[in-house]
């Protein structure tokens, strides 16, 4: 299987995912609309580095775009989709619900219409750990109700597992959902927590940090999450749901000490009250991960803070 579709290619995962395929002489195209949820000139500015590699072609467009995605799939015949774009953010979605259902739902709706028109049948899917909620029970499996998402991006990620089910039963797809925990390293999104906080320490502006500093997340390094879906994609048989995290939790406030460390620097803090919609903890069991597709992240936080942060060049 070498021939790729990524949507979403020009995003922090998909931009990674992309050059690590290319490095192994994958053929890959992708689609990305460039929207202005960040400054898109970050993804500009990506793309322009992939397109220095002959097996890379990429579609300008948005994944709702019916007529688009049947040209895409007659033109480029991939034998593999990952599915990576969405509208993300736990609290955006909060503010603006419906555009988030009309991305993510309808969105991954019209590429499964796609695929199923143009004969493909295997798909890896971008899910999020959000999906789990504030589930008590710890780390998170698999098989762990999350019929109670708290917020409307949560959940559109469950809603984007039940429609690949429903392919998958109907059309006999093949489809991984693959619940991302909280993933970081460098040429992340500028407004996600450790670029942010890095960016602001090193300016010596003031953080904010929301709750007491106890809530914990699973940081999981673009690296690892890139190893993973690479495994899973040569593991693609029938539907299955996987974890992919770093299986290790870390504090809020350890994490800023962590940055604090890495950098040199120390953080001005201002605290704020919990927001609507932040869970308690995010934790993944990765058991079966690691039996079904041989997933071994290869970076806890402190390493992959460094790598991050050498790499962007402060440090």
């Amino acid at each position: 299987m070498k021939k790729v579709f990524i949507t979403g290619v020009a995003g922090f995962i998909g931009s990674n995912l992309a050059r690590t395929l290319l490095e192994q002489d994958f053929t890959v195209s992708g689609i990305d609309n460039f929207d202005n949820f960040y400054d898109p000139g970050i993804k500009r500015k990506v793309v322009e580095k992939l397109k220095s590699y002959p097996g890379f072609k990429i579609f300008e467009g948005d994944i709702r775009e019916r007529k688009l995605l049947d040209h895409i799939f007659e033109t480029e015949n991939p034998e593999l989709v990952i599915h990576l774009a969405a509208r993300a953010g736990v609290r955006p979605s909060i503010e603006d619900p419906e555009l988030y259902y009309d991305v993510n739902v309808t969105g991954t709706l019209v590429l499964l219409e796609a695929m199923r028109k143009a004969g493909l049948k295997d798909l890896l899917f971008a899910s999020s750990s959000s999906v789990y909620g504030n589930n008590k029970k710890v780390p998170f499996s698999e098989s762990d109700a999350v019929d109670n998402p708290i917020s409307p991006y949560a959940a559109t990620k469950k809603a984007g597992e039940l429609l690949c089910y429903t392919y998958h039963h109907l059309y006999n797809f093949n489809i991984f959902c693959l619940r991302f925990f909280t993933v970081y390293g460098p040429g992340q999104r500028p407004e996600m927590a450790i670029q942010q906080f890095g960016r602001k320490i090193t300016e010596g502006l003031p953080i904010t940090l929301f709750g007491d500093g106890t809530t914990r997340r699973d940081y999981t390094f673009v690296e690892d999450i890139v190893a993973g879906i690479i495994a899973a994609a040569g593991k693609l048989d029938g539907y299955q749901i996987l974890n992919l995290g770093n299986s290790d939790t870390i504090s809020l406030i350890d994490l800023v000490r962590g940055i604090e460390e890495t950098l040199g620097r120390k953080a001005l803090i201002e605290w704020q009250p919990m927001q609507p919609g932040d869970v308690e903890i995010t934790y993944a069991d990765i058991s079966k991960a690691r039996n079904l597709i041989g997933y071994n992240p290869d970076y806890p936080v402190k390493k992959g803070l460094k790598k991050m942060f050498e790499e962007q060049g402060m440090c």
